[in-house]
């Protein structure tokens, strides 16, 4: 094809894919991710966001909850899509949104609210991000253009070049750590107390998480502070719209399904210490002590997943792969989609020569976290002993592509490439 022409049709079909927005306060902006795409990427980076706040908590009764009334909120968007809530095992102090939908808290944040109308507040700032599209916006502006024109293939991630999926994995980590202007806040918190009045909840809950925040960053600040600033002009201004608008009536300020969940939660706060307190040894080396304290941990609540996930690494690291095994299996049943008890369920079934059953677990994992290099490794690892020769070498190109270079998988897989 002459290289004008070629430029000039992907030129073509990158201003097919732009739309006019009227969601920001200049009236216009150009949007090069469509709103089904913005949807896609967050289903595409859930599984990685979930896997990094260590699993979801495992109690039907709480993630229902979270559903419920994060959909209550949705409800009153502009923005119709498919909004998904999760709570999550991590203890650190953390809520966050993905593009097109899905928001996730973490048990520690949940722990320090006291009233319903608090966590309210919370899902409905996070909300407000996705209702002013500033997930998307990130992704946009920091996209390669060959990447925009293939985005529509992220439906089926594998298919894929090792680069483009190199690329979407930089995307994740960015998505993850991403900091809001003093703009994006203000306008994520006008959408959010719009919403919570709209809804039934007073705005003062969200007034009580500020200041209770603003005391904590003196001390230990909460992690939700480091992508959410929150300087006093924002307290100022949450007080303003409160006196501008003078909310009056009946608004809810907490439930007895609050209370509930809340107790649950606090009944299972002494195994995730414990396993706090493994975590600490396990990352000392001290593989002993940790496991005293993981297995402390599953006494007090046999669900906890984090635990599980590290007695399966430790025993791996053993060698003993039929106890890896069990534990990573243990922790599938719990979170039948977490990308680490997959991953660790393939290792173990690698050590023991199964290959077939390595494949289908690392498979899986591809599935959910498409930009993971080592998968693919193992993946053509497995092809290569079950002499499907040209699959492996795929997998292992992948791998290569993906990376990171300094893994210390991939000098072996470099040589098994070529040598294939």
């Amino acid at each position: 094809m002459i290289p004008y022409l070629k430029f000039f049709i992907l030129f073509l079909l990158l201003l097919v894919s732009i739309s006019c927005s009227s969601h920001q306060s200049n009236g216009f902006s150009l949007r090069i991710i469509s709103e089904e795409r913005e949807i896609e990427l967050g289903k595409l980076y859930l599984p990685a966001s979930i896997d990094e706040f260590e699993g979801l908590y495992p109690e039907e009764d709480v993630q229902l909850y979270i559903n419920v009334l994060g959909k209550k909120l949705a409800q009153r968007t502009q923005r119709k899509m498919d909004y998904q809530f999760y709570l999550v095992n991590s203890g650190v102090v953390n809520a966050f949104a993905l593009p097109g939908g899905p928001v996730i808290i973490t048990r520690g944040i949940f722990l320090t609210l006291e009233d319903e109308d608090e966590l309210a507040g919370i899902l409905g700032h996070e909300l407000g991000h996705i209702e002013r599209r500033h997930h998307a916006r990130f992704v946009e502006k920091q996209m390669a253009l060959n990447l925009l024109l293939q985005i529509g293939a992220i439906l089926l991630p594998q298919n894929l070049s090792g680069e483009l999926l190199f690329q979407l994995g930089r995307f994740s980590a960015g998505l993850l750590s991403l900091k809001f202007s003093r703009d994006q806040e203000r306008e994520a918190d006008e959408a959010a107390f719009i919403l919570l009045i709209n809804s039934g909840y007073s705005p003062e809950g969200m007034l009580k998480v500020f200041e209770r925040f603003k005391k904590m960053e003196k001390m230990r600040p909460p992690e939700w502070l480091s992508t959410h600033p929150l300087p006093e002009s924002r307290i100022k201004d949450w007080q303003s719209r409160i006196a501008q608008y003078r909310p009056t009536g009946s608004f809810i300020k907490s439930s007895t399904k609050f209370e509930e969940i809340r107790r649950n939660l606090l009944q299972t706060k002494p195994s995730f210490d414990e396993c706090e307190k493994g975590k600490r040894a396990y990352k000392e080396r001290d593989y002993e002590r940790a496991e005293r304290h993981f297995q402390k941990a599953l006494e007090l609540y046999p669900k906890n997943v984090p635990a599980l996930i590290y007695l399966a690494k430790i025993h791996l690291k053993e060698k003993n792969y039929i106890s890896a095994r069990d534990y990573a299996f243990r922790a599938l049943k719990f979170n039948p989609e977490l990308f680490s008890a997959h991953y660790l369920c393939g290792l173990s079934e690698f050590g023991l020569n199964n290959w077939e059953r390595s494949l289908a677990y690392f498979e899986k994992a591809k599935k959910l976290i498409p930009f993971e290099g080592s998968v693919y490794y193992y993946a053509g690892r497995n092809l290569e002993n079950l002499g499907r020769i040209n699959q492996a070498k795929e997998n292992y190109k992948k791998a290569l592509e993906i990376g990171p270079k300094d893994a210390p998988w991939y000098e072996d897989c470099y040589r098994r490439f070529y040598r294939l």
